[in-house]
């Protein structure tokens, strides 16, 4: 019997039983775009299935023990010398376990590798506005796995119980000490008395293999069903509009290409392991409350708040017999807050700034939404200050400072570097604006030099093509950005309407100025034409609509629907969800 006859016999026996096979051909022809930068999800992904694997791996060998013994293993430089069975546990995979070292470093390695990607992952969908309407939900899913995935990795260079670890433990009860009044109770719940206790490391061990990695397994796959429904953003591009989507088929080209690249997100975490030595324990001794070593930094996911803590001035009060840090307090909880609650309120904000109620599928140049760029470039300032002050020994150390110069340019820094941040990046975008118009109305410099009868000497251009112009999507600019109003009567002013009224309505109005300030389609003006706000339908066809209709302010009735899918993949289109067949290509 042939391989063809047996998968088709398990296939119909299948379908009998499930009626699967309709679903399946629609998701095998299920159309992906292609974008570099489409990759970082799906790096993101692969590390989390090696953590997933390398995790299972080490819970075989690990003790989440904290009882004292005397260790006599393979590394004679601590033999005879008490630790936590933890610990113990954590030497013998690394040097007793066939194996085991390369795990762990892997293991480590791909934590790093997952945060990274998430946090790269975040910043494409907010530069190119990919979490707008209808991407809320799997925005904040995502908002919801970074949060998660900090406090696993938090949680997870925390079980080993070395000294390193056992001191960003120690300034997790100081965080949690400085909460008033129950900050001492929740403590002594989750140590099992003072500091360190006897129960901490079971209790994250817990968390960190089963309670967490369930709920990011849980959230990523509604990530990736959300996704799938909703169909995958594209970017500005010849024949890419919000009613199709341009692209590959899952099967066989997007299924081959996306296997590959996990194999090679392993190989790159397997080199690294193998040459980079990362977390080495062993160097570092068992954790003892009375020992820190010089130079500790956290994972650089965790850095911002290790800086927040070092920049934040000494205040505290005493009052009826009680202190408040709130020198350990706000920094520990109101940077990350700030930030992490401005980016989960940030779509419905943009919204309801500008009144733009309708789906997008074709994403954003940055340069198109200046105020969003500025904003995030801003945000990405006031991080990075945060994460460099988490090393502020290191850098005084490597050159040649004082530690408190460090510390007092950092906090003027976190004031003025955003400031600066914002207003550099939005000029720059505005002026690539401008860069793109030229082209437009100037054409491409060919190099080739001509002299005319006169005597000048001029150099020749060529208009762009139908691709070269669709990717500048110049047209998604061409939205009006002005709040309507209405019409007054004869010689009186217009009247506005009543979603702009009143104190609120004229802070929405000046907002929408900022946020939707763009070069006018002239090329001309500075940057606060009625045209363009960064929100448009993406339509890069490269013809111009006769009247484009306004992102309107609605106080009720029907909006803009969803329109139906008629994506197109390598000369086949793809299947809709309530239809066998492909829709034609748009």
């Amino acid at each position: 019997m042939s391989v063809e006859r047996a998968l088709e016999g398990i296939g119909g026996a299948l379908d009998d039983r499930f009626r699967g096979a309709r679903g399946v051909r629609v998701l095998l022809r299920k159309v992906f775009p292609d974008h570099w930068t489409f990759l970082l999800g799906e790096i993101a992904l692969y590390s989390f299935i090696i953590l997933l694997l390398t995790g299972t791996f080490l819970t075989l060998f690990f003790q989440p023990s904290m009882t004292d013994v005397v260790y006599h293993g393979s590394y004679h430089n601590l033999d005879g010398v008490r630790m936590s069975e933890a610990y113990a546990s954590t030497l013998n995979i690394s040097f007793d376990v066939r194996g085991g070292l390369l795990m762990r470093q892997i293991h480590h390695w791909a934590a790093d590798l997952f945060m990274a990607a998430i946090f790269a992952h975040l910043l494409r969908i907010f530069f190119t506005g990919a979490y707008r309407k209808p991407r809320e939900a799997n925005w904040l899913i995502g908002i919801t796995m970074l949060v998660l995935g900090m406090l696993e990795g938090l949680f997870g260079y925390s079980l080993p119980d070395d000294l390193l670890s056992g001191t960003g433990l120690r300034i997790l009860e100081g965080v949690m000490l400085s909460i008033p009044v129950v900050g001492t109770y929740l403590t002594f719940f989750l140590f099992g008395g003072p500091f360190p206790g006897n129960d901490i490391i079971p209790r994250l061990y817990i968390i960190h293999v089963l309670l967490i990695p369930g709920l990011l397994l849980a959230l990523i796959t509604a990530h990736l069903f959300i996704m799938v429904h909703q169909k995958h953003t594209q970017m500005p591009g010849k024949g890419r509009t919000n009613t199709n989507v341009v692209g590959a088929p899952m099967y066989p080209y997007f299924m081959a290409k996306t296997g590959a690249f996990f194999f090679f997100t392993f190989a790159v975490l397997a080199i690294a392991s193998t040459f980079v030595q990362i977390n080495p324990i062993w160097l570092y001794g068992p954790y003892t409350p009375v020992g820190i070593s010089a130079g500790s930094q956290p994972d650089f996911y965790m850095g911002f708040l290790e800086g927040t803590l070092r920049m934040f001035p000494s205040w505290t009060w005493d009052a009826w017999g009680h202190t408040v840090a709130w020198n350990v307090l706000i920094p520990a909880l109101v940077p990350l807050g700030l930030v992490f609650t401005g980016l989960a309120l940030w779509p419905f904000l943009e919204q309801w700034i500008t009144g733009d109620k309708r789906e997008h599928h074709v994403n954003d140049r940055p340069r198109n939404a200046p105020t969003r760029t500025a904003l995030g470039i801003a945000g990405i300032t006031f991080y990075g200050i945060f994460w460099l002050e988490g090393a502020n020994d290191v850098i005084a150390d490597h050159l040649d400072i004082s530690l408190y110069l460090t510390t007092e340019t950092a906090r003027y820094a976190i004031f003025i570097g955003p400031v600066v941040a914002y207003f550099v990046t939005k000029r720059i975008c505005l002026g690539l604006q401008r860069k793109d118009m030229h082209l437009v109305e100037h054409g491409v410099e060919t190099g080739i030099i001509r002299q005319l009868p006169s005597g000048e000497y001029i150099e020749e251009t060529r208009p762009l093509n139908e691709e070269e112009l669709a990717k500048l999507a110049i047209e998604a600019r061409e939205q009006p950005a002005a709040l309507p109003v209405g019409a007054g009567a004869a010689g009186e002013p217009d009247v506005p309407p009543p979603g702009l009224r009143g104190g609120l309505g004229k802070v929405r109005e000046r907002l929408n100025k900022v946020v939707t300030e763009s070069v006018p389609l002239d090329g001309h003006g500075n940057g606060y034409g009625g045209h363009g706000n960064g929100h448009g339908n993406g339509h890069g066809n490269g013809h111009h609509e006769a009247e484009p209709e306004p992102a309107v302010v609605r106080s009720g009735g029907p909006e803009e629907g969803s329109q139906a899918e008629t994506a197109t993949a390598a000369g086949a289109p793809e299947a809709g969800d309530g239809q066998e067949d492909g829709a034609s290509q748009s």
